[in-house]
């Protein structure tokens, strides 16, 4: 049974995303790849952040006790922990459980999406103000379904233009959910709207972090 570095295990409300406003519990696990400037959980991602070594069955047998039906995998970057997959063919294989990944668009997603009643991604695409861009894989764009997610994180006009043509490119409406979330506190949000308007962003959703807005913006654990 395998084991992994978990900051942390609570329950909220899904704060974005297509199940925004819903029941939730968040399995953060520690450590990233990259180094994003805008990064909110900074703190999960250092190698002396504290963690448990938690197993697959401890992980199972917690959400089957929370009885809350959504359950995010998140980080940093969850799919870099050694022998992910055990967890992930564990947790599909429990009725009544939607399991999404929060991945950072850096690692490849075929053998993960290839799981029988395996996990939604929430896929990032990490624009110019991240600094991380180079590391993008864009074969997984390939692998995307109807149930996942791309979420572009912008901090200014040239993130827009370059979300833009992304989408554009990889015809991302046609495959999957496709998100505008803006850096907390540095983009006009109006702005934003405009810019959607302007380029005729059909089927493109801006949303705001709700729990940013519910509580204070650097609290852990909601």
């Amino acid at each position: 049974m395998a084991n992994f570095k978990v900051v942390e295990i609570f329950s909220s409300i899904n704060g974005e995303g297509t199940r925004a406003g819903q029941l939730a519990v968040f399995v953060r696990m520690q450590g990233c790849n990259l180094d994003c400037t805008y990064c909110d959980t900074k703190w999960a991602n250092e190698k002396d952040t504290r963690f448990h070594w938690t197993s697959t069955e401890e992980i199972v047998e917690l959400l089957r006790s929370m009885e809350i039906k959504n359950v995010t995998i998140t980080g940093g970057e969850p799919l870099l922990q050694e022998n992910i997959q055990e967890l992930l063919e564990a947790l599909a294989k429990e009725e009544g459980l939607r399991v999404e990944i929060e991945t950072n668009g850096s690692v490849d997603l075929k053998t993960f999406a290839e799981i029988p009643n395996g996990p939604s991604f929430t896929m990032d695409y990490k624009l110019p103000g991240s600094g991380m861009e180079a590391h993008m894989l864009d074969e997984n764009f390939s692998v995307l379904r109807q149930q996942d997610t791309v979420k572009f994180v912008v901090k200014d006009y040239t993130d827009l233009c370059r979300a833009r043509d992304v989408i554009r490119t990889y015809d991302l409406t046609e495959k999957c959910h496709v998100y505008l979330s803006p850096v907390y506190g540095q983009i006009v949000l109006e702005d934003i709207v405009n810019f959607m308007k302007d380029n005729r962003m059909n089927d493109v959703n801006m949303q705001l972090q709700m729990h940013k807005i519910i509580w204070d913006s650097e609290m852990r654990g909601v």
